[in-house]
């Protein structure tokens, strides 16, 4: 087979914030070296650039435009830096627009790589695609096949021809979405090929899938799954190349480190992020294993650059990683929390106040929530904000967005949604946010203008 600002206002706390209600970054200081490194970059990458800061004592928004309206650069537009700075005061913080309202959850809820369409899936069995540039009619009502509890991902190929949705269970389905057809019904206006992972000669058992990609070029899917492993699928062989007993419990999440497709990241519920290099698989471990997580993790974004990505974990927190800072082994014999199960209480308060004696995280974000599901976190857009932001979903109805230097909570989402966000979606070049929510609602936040027109270069 071929294939305005808003502000974080007082309220009760939610899970993972501080004491007084305040978000956080806490800073690993003993890789304050690579800590730096990596901040510097992101200073770089949001602009404004070097040439800018010379000709200007003070570089503000409008001055960028005036200047692009003379020609000052000599090429009528905006350097790549530049564009970042600007588009990067324009936070999606207004409305939001209500975009769909389904009877069951929201699980899932993506943009495609060059903001089209869009994908939201629920738990009722519905996957629709949205036609972004036409006023988001619906370009694909999908009714899932063989669906086990809810659509726990999906993904559409690079091309945009394909989508592939998973569920608690060990095949993943994959359907033409360029198809006439509005309507999408399994084996009945459209074929919803089945890519069976259990037939792997290692599986003995059924499982579930948690999460699942393609990777850049739209020939391997690599998947997560309840059975401690990760899976890599090759679409055109028809078969699954690997597979990986990865972890000790759960793969909630999985990632390509970048565009080669040589590295992979994975995060469990048995704390552990992991690097993995399929170049050199031949022991079966991994090539380094990040510690610093308390309890397992729900989500890893990677910045796509090969070392840097960030986890969203159940002991409400985000964790920035560097790769060159892995360890061969997991170093948890001091780890002393209690076993805790996010699906049923809240964070107890005495975690909150604790830390892995052997964190080898570069940054921590808190002031999200992270229960009941497997909650997302994202790098913010390049191109419109040179990867500046931290965004998530919270199980307080809210998206929290986090500046990635400073770690302050720049932004809260919230008084739409009444029930948990466990997705959302940054468009790839323009200020908009699209959330998700376990209320059935798909909501779209807008552009607004920062309170700060003018900012004061560094």
């Amino acid at each position: 087979m071929g294939y305005g600002m808003s502000r974080l206002q007082g309220s009760s706390e939610p899970e993972g914030q501080n004491s007084d209600g305040s978000s956080s970054v806490e800073v690993n200081n003993d890789f304050s070296k690579l800590h730096n490194d990596i901040f510097h970059m992101t200073r770089l990458r949001s602009g404004p650039s070097e040439s800018i800061r010379k000709s200007m004592d003070r570089v503000s928004v409008t001055r960028l435009l005036r200047g692009r309206e003379v020609n000052s650069s000599g090429n009528g537009k905006f350097s790549p830096v530049d564009r970042a700075f600007v588009l990067g005061h324009y936070l999606p913080v207004d409305g939001p627009e209500t975009v769909d309202t389904m009877d069951s959850r929201a699980y899932v809820s993506q943009f495609s790589a060059d903001g089209s369409l869009f994908v939201a899936g629920f738990q009722g069995s519905h996957i629709r695609i949205y036609d972004v540039d036409k006023g988001w009619e619906i370009h694909k009502d999908i009714h899932a096949r063989s669906l086990r509890w809810t659509i726990s991902d999906a993904a559409l190929s690079p091309d945009q021809r394909f989508l592939v949705y998973s569920s608690l269970a060990p095949i993943i389905h994959i359907v033409n979405v360029g198809t006439a057809s509005k309507e999408s019904y399994a084996n009945v206006t459209d074929i919803h090929d089945g890519l069976d992972f259990s037939e792997h000669e290692d599986v003995r058992y059924s499982f579930g899938l948690f999460s699942v990609k393609f990777s850049t070029d739209g020939r391997e899917l690599v998947a997560g799954s309840n059975d401690d492993s990760i899976y890599v699928y090759d679409l055109q062989a028809n078969k699954v190349t690997l597979r990986l007993p990865a972890h000790t419990s759960d793969v909630n999440t999985v990632a390509f480190a970048d565009e080669s497709g040589n590295l992979l990241y994975s995060g469990s519920d048995d704390n552990l992020c992991k690097v993995w290099d399929r170049r050199c698989l031949s022991t079966g471990e991994a090539a380094g294993v990040l510690t610093g997580h308390l309890h397992g993790i729900t989500h890893i974004d990677s910045r796509g650059d090969g070392r840097c990505f960030i986890s969203n974990g159940k002991d409400q927190a985000i964790k920035m990683w560097d790769i060159r800072k892995m360890t061969s082994n997991a170093d948890g014999s001091e780890n002393r929390v209690p076993a805790w199960d996010y699906r049923y209480s809240r964070y107890p308060q005495q975690y909150k106040q604790q830390k892995h004696p052997h964190d080898q995280s570069v940054a921590t974000y808190r002031g999200h929530s992270v229960l009941r599901t497997l909650i997302r976190c994202y790098f913010s857009p390049t191109y419109s904000t040179g990867q500046k932001y931290i965004y998530t979903g919270s199980y307080d109805a809210s998206v929290c967005i986090y500046d990635v230097v400073s770690g302050s909570q720049v932004a809260k989402l919230q008084g739409h949604h009444h029930l948990a966000v466990r997705d959302c979606s940054w468009h790839p070049s323009d200020p908009m946010l699209v959330s998700s929510s376990w209320d059935g609602q798909v909501a779209r936040w807008s552009r607004t203008r920062s309170e700060q027109d003018t900012c004061e270069s560094s």
